[in-house]
């Protein structure tokens, strides 16, 4: 039986430049910054502040090889999104456009709450969901 999801990962140019963009413009956590294995490659995970359930491991290019590495290479642009839920998505908004983080949405009434799309270094997207409950309550 599937208990829970523990780790997700988005591929990445540059480990620094991604930790960056996702720990000082996004305001998630390092939850992990180690090496690893025979080349001592960096193992790099992010999370949410209120959330140690899930990580996201930062995993550069640079581990694979050949066909392997131009199929990751391909895939930056066109990961699936990371949705994250927010107290409050116009607020949130605003704080990430002040730290120059780009939107392809702003916050918009959706069926399920209200909803803000930001892409991150590679085009990916990152979803910003206050859910109903907060959206009624204002």
């Amino acid at each position: 039986m599937i208990k829970k999801l523990q780790l997700t990962t988005r591929i990445v140019d540059d480990q620094d430049e991604a930790l960056n963009f996702y720990t000082e413009k996004l305001g998630l956590k390092k939850t992990t910054d180690e090496t690893f294995g025979p080349d001592d490659q960096r193992w790099v995970t992010v999370g949410a502040e209120l959330d140690d359930t899930v990580e996201i491991v930062l995993e550069p290019l640079d581990w694979f090889d050949g066909e392997e590495a131009d199929r990751r290479s391909a895939m930056n642009g066109g990961q699936p999104a990371l949705a994250f839920t927010v107290d409050d998505c116009q607020a949130t908004y605003e704080m990430l456009h002040e730290r120059s983080v780009e939107f392809t949405s702003e916050p918009t009434e959706q069926p399920y709450g209200i909803e803000a799309v930001a892409t991150d270094l590679y085009g990916n997207g990152v979803v910003l969901v206050e859910h109903p409950s907060k959206a009624e309550a204002k």
